[in-house]
């Protein structure tokens, strides 16, 4: 597929039977995106995260391709308080405009602002990010993540 996905790919509220499918869409796109950095937990771990904390707690947004392009789930974007804290897609529906979507989304969700986490050697985060008007404001050398990866903790306020 080519182009922008905007009429192929709905944005809907995740419930918990898509928890199977958002944990890996976040399986693949981190090992797509951070092939560097080590994950500190296993696969069924994530599962159960995503299952057990992650659905049941927080606002998850799910990216669902149309049934006529199988109707899989191809991102995921999760809103703590005023954090994004999760934002991924399937590698192979980079560049098709979800995550623009799922920005926006999420800016119409906390119109106040937003603040999000990204490892430092995550460029194309940066530019995405910074692409929408979020701004660098802290950068840590990794001790206080369970990777143990420098980041950098980015704000948007309108």
């Amino acid at each position: 597929m080519s182009g922008d996905d905007r009429a192929q790919v709905l944005l809907r509220r995740a419930t918990s039977a898509d928890a199977r499918a958002v944990a890996d869409v976040w399986l693949r796109s981190f090992a797509a995106a951070l092939p560097t950095v080590v994950r500190p937990h296993s696969d069924d771990e994530v599962h159960a995260h995503f299952r057990d904390v992650v659905l049941p707690a927080a606002e998850t947004w799910v990216a669902q391709a149309e049934p006529s392009d199988g109707g899989a789930v191809v991102g995921v974007m999760v809103l703590e308080g005023e954090e994004l804290s999760q934002l991924h897609l399937a590698p192979e529906r980079r560049g098709h405009g979800i995550g623009d979507r799922f920005v926006r989304l999420a800016k119409e969700r906390r119109p106040r602002g937003l603040s999000l986490w990204t490892f430092q050697v995550n460029t194309p985060a940066h530019r995405f990010y910074e692409r929408h008007r979020f701004t660098a404001v802290e950068w840590t050398d990794g001790s206080g993540n369970e990777e143990r990866e420098p980041d950098v903790r980015y704000a948007w306020r309108p």
